[in-house]
């Protein structure tokens, strides 16, 4: 197909001018200061857009529009979750962050609590968190290249993995600056062109469409469509509907009849497994049965909350998650420790809070036009594919091509900022707390942070892009929140209390996702606790922290006050002192620390 030619020169382009610029901005980068902190030089305006850079993965670019699609007004939780996050962020911990003068997140846990066992288990969490960050994004780049070029998937998750290891071994957070603010005004660029396109030819020609929302009946397709199943899904079926099945094999009406030859099938409304390799043939009018966990009918599409209680928990879960997981995404806190000062990283928010707020905008708009153009995205599964195909899908010709091959570039753009910032927050955990702390430590331990999720990748199972992310802001929430806020804001704060307080919410998060890999009701109040438990690990860690610090508070580390005016202090009193790798209090109320551990 023509326009599989242009995506795939958007792609060669973005990656040819991301590597130019990660090269040119790594010219100077010599110490470790260059790699982790950017020499905290970094001005608001321009690490705001780096930020957004980074922080605009796959399920901004990707996730959003394909849970529009699926989910309907439930899912615009997501944006609004993955922006307001930073409203928290500015108002709690940005400032103080800063004024911290540390270099990474378990940096600041023995800073403020003088714990060495803390710092490990931070470190421990922070590789988790970035690994479970990092998984999605490379599966979202085996998934483009599938889908609008056609090679393996593996090519895609491989090629972002050397193409980020390029950049980060090359200047580390010197030259990530420079290319995530680049990249961030190519996604903007990327998902915006295409938006106001493909809306003046929706609403040019086919506005009509939208009276058809409001009605209680799933969408329909306009045209004949053959739908080839690529992974073993359920189907519910909303209306009764005759199709033509070939191919497949498995349980189930629709399958069973694949199994025995090519045949004409009636199916009645019911929920139906469809196994791999079936290909099911749709006549023009016939009702679109959609994957289990999506909105069947328009109505309940377009209307919230139709689970009830339920659907409400859900919607609070999330809520909690994003809103609070922000504040513990290692690869967007070390962002704000290259700022020059605490007023500097919360003018910097501001600003990424004004950026993110211009982006989501758009991805709402394709998720509603995939709705009419792309049903069969419902019947597969693969909605997070919607972005990619919908201009070739409303434009078969050069004008659909040179749009795919914008939403390919920007696609890309995603997969390599967001990938970047999590290689680099991770190696530079690991560089500090396994090595010396050296340039070549960091370098070392880069190729470790890029290998061992692109390995996971590569053998991942298929799951929305956005729900696969909001795991990791599960994790954040209930883990770093707790840290982050109360020992910035609560002097009683103790190392035990930290230590239960990430134990048990990290534990019961990955408890969560064990069970919810066996269920398979996806309504069920079971499966909705399990798919988004941050409204029950979220507060059982903070109560936990809280309580523990309480019962062990004669363990309050005795340089508390001096960290606490230093975080609190304006920056005009110049009680800001960036440290060298020392760290300030006592091991476990035991023994002071060792000095040195960052070499320039």
């Amino acid at each position: 197909m023509e326009w599989n030619v242009w995506a795939l020169g958007g792609i060669v382009v973005l990656a040819a001018a991301t590597g130019a610029l990660a090269v040119w901005g790594s010219r100077n980068a010599r110490t470790t200061s260059d790699f982790l902190v950017a020499r905290r030089t970094v001005g608001a305006e321009r690490n705001a857009a780096a930020i957004s850079g980074e922080y605009l993965s796959a399920a901004s670019f990707l996730g959003v529009a394909g849970l529009i699609l699926k989910e309907g007004a439930d899912a615009l939780w997501y944006p609004i979750g993955f922006t307001a996050g930073y409203l928290v962020l500015m108002l709690f911990v940005a400032a103080p962050l800063r004024r911290s003068g540390v270099y990474t997140l378990p940096d600041f846990a023995q800073d403020r609590l003088g714990s060495a066992r803390l710092r490990l288990l931070a470190s421990m969490l922070v590789v988790l968190i970035g690994w479970l960050y990092l998984v999605p994004q490379l599966q979202a780049a085996g998934v483009t290249l599938s889908t609008i070029i056609g090679l393996p998937y593996w090519t895609g998750v491989v090629a972002v993995a050397v193409i980020v290891l390029i950049g980060v071994l090359g200047g580390g957070m010197r030259a990530a600056t420079l290319v995530q603010a680049f990249q961030y005004c190519v996604k903007l660029f990327a998902i915006t062109v295409p938006a106001f396109v493909l809306c003046t030819v929706f609403l040019g020609e086919h506005s009509s469409r939208l009276r058809g929302l409001d009605e209680n009946a799933p969408p329909a397709f306009e045209r004949a469509t053959t739908v080839r199943i690529s992974t073993d899904v359920r189907l519910q079926v909303a209306e009764p509907l005759w199709l033509w099945v070939e191919g497949g094999s498995g349980a189930g009406v629709i399958s069973d009849s694949a199994a025995s030859g090519p045949s004409s099938v009636y199916v009645s409304p019911g929920v139906y497994p469809v196994s791999e390799g079936a290909e099911l043939r749709f006549p023009a009018g016939a009702s679109v049965p959609v994957v289990a966990d999506a909105a069947p009918d328009n109505l309940s599409w377009l209307l919230p909350q139709d689970g009830g209680f339920r659907g409400l928990f859900e919607t609070y879960s999330l809520i909690l998650a994003t809103f609070l997981g922000t504040m513990g995404l290692p690869h967007v806190l070390v962002r704000f420790y290259t700022n020059p000062s605490g007023d500097a990283a919360r003018r910097t928010t501001l600003f990424v809070l004004a950026l993110l707020g211009a982006f989501y905008l758009f991805p709402t708009v394709l998720g509603l036009l995939s709705r009419f153009y792309m049903p069969q995205l419902l019947v597969t599964g693969k909605t997070d594919a919607a972005v990619l195909q919908l201009p070739g899908a409303m434009l078969d010709n050069w004008v659909g091509g040179l749009l795919a091959a914008i939403t390919a570039a920007g696609a890309f753009a995603a997969f390599l900022s967001a990938s970047s910032g999590l290689v680099m927050s991770v190696a530079g955990v690991l560089s500090r707390d396994l090595l010396p702390g050296r340039t070549w430590d960091f370098r070392l331990t880069s190729l470790g942070a890029a290998t061992v999720p692109t390995l996971l990748a590569l053998g991942a199972v298929d799951r929305d892009i956005s729900e696969s992310v909001g795991l990791a802001f599960t994790m954040a929430a209930s883990t770093f929140f707790p840290l982050l806020v109360l020992g910035i804001w609560w002097r009683r704060l103790t190392a035990a209390g930290a230590t239960a307080g990430l134990l048990v919410g990290g534990s019961l998060v990955l408890v969560a996702v064990l069970l919810g890999m066996g269920v398979q009701d996806t309504q069920s109040w079971w499966s909705v606790v399990l798919r988004q438990p941050a409204a029950i690990t979220v507060p059982t860690a903070l109560l936990v922290t809280i309580v523990v610090s309480r019962a062990t508070r004669y363990r309050i580390p005795p340089g508390v006050a001096r960290v606490m005016l230093r975080m609190h202090a304006p920056d005009r009193l110049g009680f800001v002192r960036d440290r060298a790798g020392e760290h300030v209090g006592t091991d476990d109320g035991k023994r002071p620390h060792s000095q040195g551990r960052h070499h320039r």
